[in-house]
């Protein structure tokens, strides 16, 4: 069945675009910043639940109460604001600082939050109330980390700053206890141990503090004594840093102590003995990553660390399984480049964005998995029919062949298969064959070069993508071979389609045409020339010799593989058409451009039969589901939009309301010929129908006047006025009825009202209408409708028309009177002239 409606169902957006991140006690929700606002994301699923909207300036830190009742965040305006996580309201909002604040902290009773700012000032606010119970003024430089001392005894402070300076602040005595000055550059990071009654016994007191910073060093506090203890040298610069539970550290063998994490410029976690300054593990650093950490946050119940890149993903890692990464949350995609969808069931969407990861994000639950390969942007890639095997075209010259299985281990869910070295610049487009009989793999560059690549010898990995681990085994990926290379184009080729038949393929490129050429030979078999700008993307007919092609000249083409003649061209969009996909067995095309829009196609009459406008920028990108249940469509604004078809559903909808607009209009005719007029005018206003209304009202008046007219005895004039003879609308039913409308309703009327009274012939009608509503409403209750104020305002003018008309016809009406009178005593003079004469004459004759 052709399609004619698709309704987005879910949205990947931008969830996390660098700044300060945060989770929540119960682990079950975490807080990013997303440009100026802070959106709450389901951890499970990553999945955004709600967005606090920001003042418009960047959030530069932010901190939530233990309880989870509150956020306090703060932004370059110098704001301080709270916010309830019940309603993802603001409960107030202060100007703490005359500098932006640059760390938060909040203690352990929700009670109090301190704040650092770049005015080298550290300042205690009463979160509920909201004024300043301390101000602590002491350090030379930016105030880079807070962190409340948990102890019960005493509530304490500690303080960091980008001089290297750690101070220590008694609350209860409103004074500096210790300053240490063992860093020598930003301290970034500061953790105490847990309690340990056995360990000198100081009454539950946190036994030990440490201290990480930029200077590549890990400091240990003996917390009673303020004294250090140790320093480890960690060769790095250092942007987070904390300690394990004790249950975890055994994980990494009996003989070591506390365990330290930290994370920082290598983009990897490190774990080193508290006790004994070793370094206990090292994380394996994905191939070709460039990530560095600019935060690690640990989630002790759920034995999880996650690791904050500068790329804007969130890693996370397994404390008690070596630190293997569980799964991540993409943070922001960038521009969506190339899309398709992958796995058995096509439930993943593989993506190209301005990044040289692959990605691959679970549409079910927004889950993403991350593949490291190639070392610059993946421009564009393709997926075979089989669904687990892709190929990827980079800013890096090479293309990479990987085997996909969702379902195995994350280190083994996305593993590079093959790498195809040969041409000189980016490789922009690729494109797999269709089946297992003939595997082969065409490539298009920037070189203007189009290559095919032998993927024969990967043939055990296409049969078995699932075993792909095993089959590569410890020789690595397999190096591809070329069977030919040619120049195409005279520009840069934008894209390259394997027909469905594995016989030809087609490439489109910057030099406004778009050629078909044999697979076998190479060899050119035909030329689309008719374009006027570029071509993007080009797209083969999956039952028909045909095939369609789009540009930057806003028009879609399509094109006979017989002749090589256009056949029709579909115009419709206002910028460059970017990309076409066939739907319902070729009978229809999807179309993406710059113009943000997404267009549907009947191909047949070569009409538009419905456009999406959901994106606000280019979209590059459109995928389909084998099934074409799903579409997606992705673009510049970093959105990825996943389309249902709801062409049944709507089908089915419309003909519902049609069967119950139909019965509604039975029963209304029904309640006119047995004279219901309550439920008559009630369905009549339900069904949106002005004129059923007003010929009800018509009728009504009409009756009532003649009935009134034909008045001869007084037991007839009883009758009437039982009957509603004194009703404002002719009939006692119908003003009840409108005395009883609910404010929906009588807003409708006065709607009605409105439109009949713009028409002399209506407005008797609609001014008795009118006269009823006044009569059985307050002043009061009109002026609470929404609409109240244009429909006084509509209503009026033509009112005053009315009357004056009326005044001009009264006043003519006295002229005529005036006439009439006047004529009778003309003619009762003439007829006594008459009757005289006439005596006169009988006399004479007498």
């Amino acid at each position: 069945m052709p399609k004619s409606c698709f309704d987005c169902v879910r949205s990947i957006e931008s969830v996390y675009t660098g700044g300060c991140v945060v989770t929540s006690a119960d682990e079950r929700r975490i807080f990013t910043t997303c440009n100026e606002d802070i959106a709450v994301l389901d951890l499970v699923s990553g999945e955004k639940l709600a967005e606090l909207k920001g003042d418009t300036e960047a959030i530069t830190c932010f901190a939530l109460k233990p309880d989870g009742s509150h956020l306090v965040s703060a932004s370059r305006s110098m704001q301080v604001t709270v916010w309830n996580l019940m309603s993802f309201k603001t409960e107030r909002s202060f100007k703490a600082h005359d500098a932006p604040i640059i760390a938060m902290d909040i203690d352990a009773t929700s009670t109090l939050v301190a704040t650092g700012s770049a005015d080298s000032i550290v300042k205690v606010w009463d979160i509920d109330r909201g004024y300043c119970t301390h101000s602590f003024k002491g350090h030379s430089g930016l105030i880079t980390s807070v962190r409340f001392h948990p102890c019960e005894d005493k509530i304490c402070l500690v303080t960091a700053s980008d001089d290297g300076a750690i101070r220590v602040w008694n609350l209860k005595q409103r004074k500096c206890e210790a300053v240490l000055s063992s860093h020598v550059s930003v301290v970034r990071a500061i953790d105490f141990t847990e309690d340990d009654g056995g360990h000198g016994g100081n009454n539950g007191q946190r036994q030990y503090m440490i201290t990480a910073g930029r200077d590549s060093v890990i400091n240990v506090w003996d917390w009673k004594r303020k004294a250090l203890v140790r320093t480890i040298p960690v060769y790095e610069p250092l942007e987070a840093a904390g300690i394990l539970l004790p249950k975890v550290s055994s994980r990494y063998g009996g003989g070591h102590g506390r365990i330290i994490f930290s994370g920082g410029e290598r983009g990897v976690v490190r774990l080193w003995d508290m006790d004994s300054g070793e370094e206990v593990f090292t994380q394996t650093k994905e191939l070709n990553s460039k990530h560095s950490f600019v935060d690690v946050l640990y989630l002790p119940h759920l034995h999880n660390l996650i690791a904050v890149t500068n790329d804007q993903n969130l890693l996370f890692y397994s404390a008690t399984d070596r630190l293997e990464r569980a799964r991540q949350i993409v943070g922001y995609n960038e521009e969506i480049i190339d899309m398709a969808y992958v796995g058995h069931a096509h439930t993943h969407l593989a993506v190209a964005t301005n990044t040289e990861q692959l990605r691959i994000y679970d549409t079910s639950n927004l889950n993403c998995e991350l593949a490291y390969g190639h070392k610059d942007i993946i421009l564009a890639l393709d997926v075979h029919a089989c669904g687990a095997i892709i190929v990827t075209g980079s800013k890096d010259n090479t293309a990479i062949i990987w085997a996909v299985n969702m379902s195995a281990p994350p280190s083994q869910r996305i593993v590079c298969v093959a790498t195809a070295i040969g041409h000189n610049k980016a490789v922009g487009a690729v494109s797999l064959s269709h089946g297992a009989d003939s595997l082969f793999m065409v490539s298009g560059s920037e070189d203007r070069t189009v290559k095919m690549w032998d993927l024969s010898p990967l043939r055990a990995i296409f049969d078995s993508p699932e075993r792909a681990t095993s089959i590569i085994g410890n020789s690595g990926p397999a190096k591809l071979q070329t069977l030919y290379t040619f120049q195409a184009h005279d520009r840069d080729i934008n894209s390259i389609r394997v027909s469905p038949d594995n016989k030809t393929f087609a490439t489109g490129s910057q030099d406004k045409t778009a050629k078909i050429w044999d697979v076998a030979t190479g060899k050119q078999l035909g030329i689309l020339q008719g374009h006027r700008r570029g071509v993007w993307n080009v797209a083969f007919s999956p039952t028909d010799r045909v095939i369609a092609t789009t540009s930057g000249d806003r028009m879609i083409k399509l094109w006979s593989l017989s002749d090589y003649a256009c056949l029709k061209t579909l115009e419709g969009h206002t910028n460059s058409v970017l990309c076409t996909e066939f739907l319902s067995a070729g009978t229809q095309l999807a179309s993406t451009g710059s113009d943000g829009l997404v267009k549907l196609w009947n191909i047949h009459n070569a009409e538009c039969v419905l456009t999406l406008d959901k994106h606000e920028s280019k979209v590059w990108s459109l995928a389909k589901q084998e099934s074409e249940e799903h579409i997606a469509t992705g673009g510049a604004d970093s959105v990825i939009r996943i389309w249902k078809d709801t062409t049944q559903d709507e089908t089915e909808r419309i003909c519902r309301e049609e069967a119950q607009v139909l019965e509604q209009q039975q029963a209304l005719d029904n309640f006119l010929l047995t004279k219901d007029y309550r439920n008559a005018i009630t369905l009549a206003l339900s069904l949106g129908q002005p004129h059923r209304l007003l010929a009800i009202f018509r009728n009504v008046m009409m009756a009532a006047e003649h009935r009134q007219s034909m008045q001869t005895s007084s037991e007839l004039s009883e009758d009437i006025g039982a009957n509603g003879a004194d009703a404002i609308l002719g009939n006692a039913a119908i003003d009840e009825v409108i005395g009883s409308l609910s404010p929906e309703q009588l807003e409708c009327l006065l709607g009605y009202v409105r439109a009949w009274n713009t028409n002399s012939r209506h407005s008797r009608i609609a001014q008795a209408t009118l006269h009823c509503i006044l009569t059985q409403y307050t002043s009061q209750d009109i002026l609470a409708l929404p609409s109240a104020k244009d429909l006084i305002a509509a209503i009026q003018p033509y009112s005053e028309r009315h009357f004056s008309h009326l005044d001009t016809l009264l006043t003519g009406s006295f002229i005529i009177d005036y006439t009439l009178h006047a004529m009778d005593v003309f003619i009762t003079a003439d007829m006594d002239g008459l009757d005289a004469g006439d005596n006169g004459t009988a006399s004479v004759h007498d």
